[in-house]
């Protein structure tokens, strides 16, 4: 996919405030479908992303995401007040939401929800200059190419602002489909911070 920044429609500061979107780029996949990036979410686009949250029969967000606690039952401004930095990807055509990448400063290997056992729990800590990112895809913009190039243009814009940031992700070892790509933007497993079941990959 190619992306074309629009360098003077970035914002001095992140995060935007809350119900905001700042559109930051275009994108073109092979497929001729066009796209536009934006920095933060309007309450549409928050609309949007919780109704395919609270989707079940895409089982594979269902499955290996915390995304219908986080967006679908939670509260997004709760989430957001965490210093969360989302992009999203927007279909030109009907202004669906194709793919979204959040990040903000979270202790390196600290799970989320989803991959706590009962037993388990994750005491605060502070980040100190660790920040997590996650990255969504969603039918039918899923397995159409605009990922990886959508992905690797939040990371360089995030890493502007952050540039003393040290990035990683997590993710079940089952899903390899999320691990394959953040290999391909150079993050690798960490196994002093892993376990048997769940990953953290780290960005070096």
């Amino acid at each position: 996919m190619h992306v074309n920044i629009q360098e003077d429609a970035l914002p001095a500061t992140v995060p935007t405030p809350l119900f905001s979107a700042v559109a930051i780029a275009d994108a073109r996949n092979d497929a001729g479908d066009a796209f536009e990036i934006f920095l933060g979410l309007n309450e549409n686009m928050i609309a949007q992303l919780k109704e395919r949250s609270l989707d079940k029969s895409d089982i594979d967000l269902d499955q290996n995401t915390s995304d219908r606690k986080r967006f679908g039952e939670g509260s997004y401004e709760a989430w957001y007040s965490k210093g969360r930095v989302p992009f999203t990807l927007i279909h030109h055509g009907d202004n669906k939401l194709a793919a979204i990448v959040w990040f903000g400063p979270k202790p390196l290997g600290k799970k989320s929800m989803k991959h706590l056992s009962e037993k388990e729990s994750v005491p605060d800590a502070d980040a100190g200059d660790w920040h997590t990112v996650s990255f969504r895809s969603y039918p039918p913009f899923r397995g159409k190419g605009v990922m990886k190039d959508f992905a690797r243009t939040t990371l360089e814009i995030y890493m502007r602002y952050f540039p003393q940031a040290k990035l990683w992700t997590g993710a079940d070892r089952k899903n390899t489909g999320s691990m394959a790509l953040s290999a391909k933007l150079g993050f690798t497993i960490d196994e002093s911070v892993s376990d048997a079941d769940w990953v953290a990959m780290v960005r070096k």
